[in-house]
């Protein structure tokens, strides 16, 4: 959950122009996310944590901006393949042990990469 994400934008610049991507680069920065050129080729990329990144998208959404509709659905797409990143610790914990209740603590352990008082805790509010 706490490890960045990368969002391939292959041809951003011709898609939605230099100026918007400037301002978006921009926009990026406000959320914590980098948005930048992938080396020295057409493609870019967007990097940053999926809570952040998905506020981005939210703050992009605002603008209400056609220009950056591209951007807004590419990264929105995207951020689909990451959803387990976007839920908290704790409800991801509580989702696992309501839709397996007997689901180890190990294996909660290995499936979120929490602690074994995390898991502990988490079973024993489901038990409640």
């Amino acid at each position: 959950m706490n490890e960045p994400i990368t969002i391939r934008l292959p041809s951003l610049i011709h898609r939605i122009g230099s100026d918007k991507a400037k301002q978006a680069k921009a926009i990026a920065v406000q959320y914590d996310c980098e948005l930048k050129r992938v080396r020295r080729s057409r493609n870019w990329a967007l990097v940053g944590k999926a809570l952040s990144v998905q506020a981005f998208v939210a703050g992009l959404q605002a603008l209400g901006d056609e220009g950056l509709r591209y951007l807004v659905s590419k990264v929105s797409t995207a951020l689909l393949e990451h959803a387990d990143k976007l839920e908290p610790l704790d409800v991801k914990l509580n989702r696992l042990i309501i839709q397996n209740p007997g689901v180890t603590l190990a294996e909660l352990m290995q499936l979120t990469q929490c602690t074994l008082v995390e898991a502990r805790l988490a079973r024993f509010n489901a038990d409640l």
